[in-house]
């Protein structure tokens, strides 16, 4: 029959039709489903006044609780504020029906599932017809529920109130008074857990959603009966209740942190009580723990509140040290396959090491430190192998988070890890050597610098502990941490007993090990570079012999390991030593590609990174390969992420959520379960095109119009930052890789309107991801590429494009002044301390890279548009004269400065209009304490010298005098300062230059000769060195002085300039030798010798063999 019949039937008075659908909508056959779907749709739009009372019929009359629960979830689902929202369509006889049966059905429901979802349908129907006051009768009906003796009734209204709190706090605002009588009463009277609960989970939605810190301050006289739940319950031994209110209590801690402060001493001693109660469940424990945690977690929003409670932190760390001893040592750990196997560790095992790792990262070393150094020595003594074993675990969990206090500690620190090499428990040995792996990277590169003589021996003598495969495979591993932050010169002397080593492990019975042995050559070898070319030919033929061998599916992972390995020796050892081997190892490259592999094949992103890395070593002479490796590429980098979404309040979580390979995030009232394989597969194929584009240039041309079409879009892949990140670089490569294809003939007959699509493509589409940009690194990267693109296609901007980047620069600075304003708030709470400080020092300097970024952004389009980009300096004026304050930061002003002298110079006569703006700030920033802020501001006083004229006249004085304080300055010529005082010379010479009747020059040329040379800042250098032999060509009075007598001066800067190295272009090096000649036929012999005689014995020699030449 047609559709209209069916709709008929569906609606029509027989109910069976209808319920029948509602049913198919359940169905587990999507078929059925999906046809159910159709049809109710299609009710949706051409009846919903009868599809939504046959729902509402459906909740009063229907026997089947499954039924009347999914017209519940329709009828939230038709209700809810989106764009299908139905509501106003619906007449109002309809709409007062369905409000009257929604109330009527929440006091009538006795199953206690529907009930609740019945409250979530009138919940979501209020949140979006209160606030207009579409729905008078429910808040006092809820007021009546809850003042009603049913216990059934008295929960539902606090699970709508709970969830009116999150969607529409403000409405409920005005009867603060009444909901504080009626939590307060029901948390305290109530004898109903059910209730408490419901009441509980509602006082914390209202106090999140409560914007004012006195009105959240009303409800702390409720913590002591918000605390009375939990105990009550664990005293009733219902446990269930308890983690129900836990749950809603670590909500509480870890958005409203500061609501606990008052009472925190009590409130955080309960949960500590509960987690050292050995009577109680694990999961109840863990919960009391998280909540400790979470609110040492909670900086932003309560720093430093924890840090002010050292008896606690003491605390919490003796129970997270205990939970660490719940260890076997399981046969199975010893005989594992893999290095993932953790027999014999426990759920409390894996808490203790999560939780020491972020309470270490969230207190920091100062609190922290102090702590472990006054339990972990009990342990480490203690006859247990577990203590022993705990002791070094804590260590490596809580380095990172304390690395700038462990490394003023190295010696005691590296010495505990490594009495413990020789321990007799292999699981102690194993335990030992992660320590050391995990402290070389939190605590490198000092601890590789101060302590390489005494760790690499012991992690070599490990290799040889052949009884234990574990521990041998484990010590290869942490010398990848070792090496990763060591420089050649630490680790070549070592290389002869690891390399060696490592080759004995390679040829080892046990995959773990020769995989072990593998990653350390590789990174040996990575960080070793052209030292490891002496034992390339003892082990390339180990790892192409595995490469070729290792075909079993069991051995997948060696093989993908011997790919990397090879690849990095190869990158180090570089392409002459490489060539040969690299054209062997592209066929089995080669023949792998065109083979089946599994999804989980880990040997596809091995290869894809491995490909790269050949690229790398033998640059253009890669090209015949490309045909084979960008299909897959692309292939991976247009991977979907495999993602579940399911609500965020659903009792199914996804299914098997304690699967390794799922992310999942929570966005609004979704929550979204990702398949991070795939997002880190397709993160290293974007890195990778990124890299061809880079390394091949021109050469990668004939895939842009493959690779565009897959990263632009990627610049907005929320799910991922490395695939972000990698999209936002790979911009400015294609950009270049077109450009320079066009310019030197290999665009396939494309030219420079080929180069404008492409900039067309990407210049708007990186402005609109930097407005969408939520994390601040990114926003700077995204500020770089952009800087970069301009650079390359500048001159094919039009104006609106120009316009949408000036617009995105002023959201960008406003932005990020109020993250910084943000920031200033934090550092006014009541326990703000030192720590808090430098985090949030760090936070602000990141802050700095974007400024940076914008000063080099509008650089460029200050070089490229010249005066014609004024008119959007005017505009941005008032972003950028606030940096000039004394109250921003060294940074913010020399970048401030920066951009000024950038519109100075390269608009000359056009900016002049500025100077009175500007000049003041430049002349008092001359002198400024900070050397790169004097930098510029020299350097800026050069250019408004050159190209002010008449206007610059009158400041010629006060200029003098500022650029001879910089000059004179005691320390001027230290390192700090050297590139200061190089651009005050060069602004001194142009003062002689351009201002010579201002000055009186019989004294101020020579005292800007007696400056030179400058050799600092070469760029500055050659322009001066330049000046000076334009002067003396001509036989300027001032700089050869009375009866020449600064001649002697002028040969020795010529002299130094000669000998020294890129002082001055190869032009002007030819001209001073030129004069020098001429020097040497015109000048009595006499003043000839003294001049020489004052040179150094070797430039005397460099010079006589250049005039001679």
């Amino acid at each position: 029959m047609d559709q209209q019949s069916q709709l008929a039937l569906i609606l029509g008075p027989d109910p069976i039709p209808f319920e029948t659908l509602v049913s198919h909508l359940m169905s587990s056959s999507n078929e059925q489903r999906s046809h159910a779907e159709a049809l109710f749709n299609l009710c949706k739009q051409s009846d919903p006044d009868a599809l939504c009372l046959r729902l509402a019929h459906l909740l009063q009359v229907c026997t089947q609780p499954e039924t009347r629960a999914m017209a519940a979830i329709l009828l939230r689902k038709l209700l809810t504020r989106d764009d299908s929202y139905i509501w106003p369509r619906l007449n109002i006889s309809t709409q007062s029906s369905l409000k009257s049966v929604l109330l009527s059905q929440i006091q009538v429901e006795t199953t206690k599932n529907l009930s609740k979802k019945l409250c979530d349908t009138v919940a979501e129907l209020a949140s979006s017809i209160l606030p207009e006051n579409g729905w008078p009768e429910l808040l006092p009906f809820m007021f009546q529920c809850v003042s009603s003796d049913s216990p059934k009734l008295q929960e539902s209204a606090f699970l709508i109130f709970a969830q009116l709190s999150q969607y529409i706090g403000d409405v409920l605002t005005p009867f603060i008074k009444d909901l504080h009588t009626v939590f307060l009463r029901c948390l305290s009277e109530s004898s109903n857990a059910d209730v408490k609960i419901a009441a509980l989970n509602a006082v914390i939605n209202f106090i999140q959603c409560l914007t004012s810190s006195s009105d959240r301050d009303r409800f702390q006289d409720l913590l002591p009966a918000m605390m009375r739940t939990l105990t009550e319950a664990l005293n009733n031994g219902n446990e269930a209740t308890a983690q129900e209110a836990l749950e809603l209590l670590i909500e509480l801690a870890g958005t409203e942190p500061r609501f606990l402060r008052r009472q925190l001493v009590d409130v955080v001693g309960s949960m500590l009580q509960i987690a050292e109660a050995e009577s109680l469940e694990e999961g109840t424990r863990h919960l009391a723990i998280e909540f400790v945690v979470t609110l040492a977690e909670a900086r932003e929003r309560a720093p430093g509140m924890m840090r002010k409670l050292p008896q606690f932190i003491s605390r919490l760390f003796a129970i997270l040290m205990r939970m660490l001893l719940d260890i076997e040592d399981d046969a199975a750990w010893h005989t594992a396959e893999s290095e993932d196997e953790d027999a014999g560790e426990t759920s409390n095992y894996s808490v203790g090491q999560e939780c020491l790792d972020r309470l270490a990262i969230s207190l920091g070393g100062n609190t922290i430190v102090p702590v472990a150094s006054e339990q972990l020595p009990a342990y480490l003594a203690a006859s247990e192998w577990q203590k022993h074993h705990a002791a070094l675990i804590a260590l490596a969990q809580i380095a990172e988070g304390c690395a700038k206090v462990m490394i003023k500690n190295l010696e005691q620190v590296v010495s505990m890890v490594l009495n413990s090499f020789h321990d007799s428990h292999p699981r102690v040995r194993w335990a030992a050597i992660n320590a050391i792996g995990q402290l070389s990277t939190d605590l490198g590169p000092d601890l590789q610098n101060q302590y390489h003589q005494r760790v690499l021996p012991a992690l070599a003598g490990a290799m040889d502990d052949f009884q234990n495969p574990r521990v041998q495979a484990h010590a290869a591993s942490a010398v990848l941490n070792f090496s990763e932050n060591c420089t050649p010169e630490i680790l070549t002397p070592y290389l002869d007993g690891i390399v060696s080593k490592l080759l004995v492990l390679l040829q080892n019975g046990k995959q773990m090990v020769q995989e072990g042995a593998l990653t350390a050559l590789a990174s040996v070898a990575d960080s070793s570079q052209e030292h490891f070319q002496k034992y390339y030919d003892a082990v390339m033929p180990y790892l192409k012999a595995i490469l070729v061998n290792a075909t079993d599916k069991s051995n997948r992972m060696l093989r993908a390991k011997s790919l990397e390995c090879i690849s990095l020796v190869g990158m180090a050892v570089g392409k002459e030593k490489f060539r040969d081997d690299a054209k062997q190892v592209m066929e089995v490259l080669m023949s792998l590609q065109g083979s089946q592999m599994e999804t989980d094949d880990p040997t596809t992103s091995y290869m894809l990174q491995a490909w790269a890395r050949l690229c790398k070593c033998l640059g253009q002479d890669f090209l015949p390969y490309m045909s084979v490796v960008m299909p897959p590429l692309l292939q991976s980098a247009q991977l979907k992420p495999d993602v579940t979404i399911t609500s965020a309040d659903s009792d199914n979580d996804i299914e098997d959520s304690d699967d390794e390979s799922m992310e999942t995030i929570t966005l609004g009232d979704k929550r979204i379960g990702i398949k991070t394989s795939v997002l880190e597969e397709k993160a290293t194929a974007c890195n990778m095109l990124c890299c061809y584009a880079d390394e091949l240039k021109e050469g990668f041309f004939p895939w842009i119009d493959q690779v565009a079409p897959t990263l632009v879009p990627l610049l907005k892949f929320y799910f991922h930052e490395e695939v972000r990140k990698a999209a936002v670089s790979a911009m400015p490569e294609l950009l270049r890789s077109a450009k320079l294809a066009v310019e030197k003939g290999m665009a396939q007959g494309r030219n420079e309107t080929y180069v404008k699509q492409l900039s067309d493509y990407i210049i708007p589409a990186l402005v609109e991801a930097l407005h969408k940009e939520p994390d601040t690194e990114i926003c700077a990267s995204m500020l770089d590429a952009l800087n970069e693109c301009i650079q390359i296609s500048g001159p094919l901007l039009d104006e609106s494009q120009v316009r949408s980047i000036v617009d995105e620069i002023k959201q960008v600075i406003t932005a990020s002044a109020s993250r910084k304003r943000e920031r200033a708030e934090r550092a006014k709470a009541e326990d703000f301390d030192a720590e808090e400080g430098e985090l949030i020092k760090e936070e602000n300097e990141q802050e700095e890279e974007v400024f940076d970024q914008v000063g080099e952004i509008l650089g460029t389009l200050v070089k490229t548009f010249k005066a014609s980009f004024l008119p959007f300096f005017d505009e941005l004026s008032s972003y950028l004269t606030p940096m000039w304050g004394k109250d921003k930061t060294a940074e913010e002003r020399r970048i401030a400065i920066c951009i000024f002298d950038d519109v100075a110079e390269q608009c000359r006569e056009a900016a002049i209009k500025y100077y009175d703006t500007y000049l003041p700030f430049i002349l008092e920033a001359c002198n400024d304490e900070n050397p790169d802020v004097r930098q510029a501001a020299v350097y800026g006083l050069g250019v408004c010298t050159e190209f002010g004229g008449p206007v610059f006249k009158p400041l010629v004085g006060e200029a003098l005098s500022r650029l001879n304080a910089v000059i004179r300055h005691p320390n001027a010529l230290q390192p700090e300062n050297v590139m200061a005082y190089d651009n005050a010379v060069s602004a001194l010479g142009k003062i002689c230059l351009f201002h010579r009747d201002s000055i009186d020059a019989t004294q101020i040329v020579p005292a800007w000769l007696n400056c030179l040379p400058i050799k600092g800042d070469l760029i500055e250098a050659k322009v001066v060195h330049e000046q000076l032999c334009s002067m003396v060509e001509r036989s300027d009075s001032e700089i050869l002085g009375p009866n020449h007598q600064y001649l002697p001066k002028i040969v020795a800067v010529f002299a130094e300039v000669l000998c020294g190295k890129d002082l001055a272009t190869e032009q002007t090096a030819s001209r001073m030798v030129n004069l020098l000649r001429q020097l040497q036929q015109t000048l009595p012999a006499a003043t000839l010798a003294s001049t020489w005689s004052s040179l150094q014995p070797q430039q005397q020699l460099a010079l006589q063999s250049m005039l001679s030449s």
